[in-house]
């Protein structure tokens, strides 16, 4: 497939709405950043592609083509159209999103960029998230679902009122560590009286510096 897509650009060939719809969403991710980027946008109103699975890359690509292919659409007909495209999004984007009442699946959700996603506040999540916002619960402990949570503070998550546990408490900064990568020779418990005292260490000393 990667064989037969390279020579038909050789021969001159353009990526419209035809080729894509023949290369479809199993061999879209065959393509590399210089040859996306030869895509017209407007070619992607006829064509119906998926690139959930594709690298990184493919995705940014892709998904900033259907945002200029489809921003003339009034909601939810935008959303609808933009959705299989959401996994490249920029932070800036969903927040925009997260204004339109919309009911996003926690799949989608769960296959934003990390960086994005990471960003989000719990409000911002329950606006994208809409009536779905419950599934939250159930995935807390899958990646990056319980990386977010433990971004957040826990008193913003309860107003979400759907049992979110593991975020920030008042006082406290959560570090996500590896059991793996704690010191042998530390306790568990001492380290977790080590993260207890932590702000009132930080505090301590910024109590010197300013009397110094």
């Amino acid at each position: 497939a990667s064989a037969a897509i390279r020579r038909y650009l050789a021969l001159g060939n353009a990526l419209d709405a035809t080729a894509l719809s023949a290369i479809g969403t199993t061999y879209i991710c065959l393509l590399d950043g210089a040859e996306l980027n030869r895509i017209d946008p407007s070619s992607l109103k006829l064509a119906s592609l998926n690139p959930s699975a594709c690298s990184e890359t493919t995705k940014d690509i892709l998904y900033a083509k259907a945002k200029r292919a489809f921003s003339g659409q009034p909601f939810p007909a935008y959303y609808e159209l933009i959705g299989p495209y959401l996994g490249g999004a920029p932070a800036v984007d969903l927040r925009a999103l997260s204004t339109k009442k919309l009911n996003m699946s926690i799949s989608t959700l769960m296959n934003l960029r990390r960086d994005s996603l990471l960003s989000l506040t719990p409000s911002e999540v329950r606006g994208l998230l809409g009536i779905n916002l419950p599934d939250l619960k159930q995935w807390q402990n899958r990646a990056p679902i319980w990386q977010w949570v433990r971004r957040q503070k826990q008193a913003e998550l309860d107003q979400l009122h759907i049992g979110l546990t593991g975020g920030t408490q008042e006082g406290y900064i959560n570090l996500a560590i590896p059991k793996s990568q704690l010191p042998s020779s530390a306790p568990l418990g001492a380290v977790a009286m080590t993260l207890h005292l932590l702000p009132a260490l930080l505090s301590s000393c910024l109590l010197m510096s300013i009397l110094s």
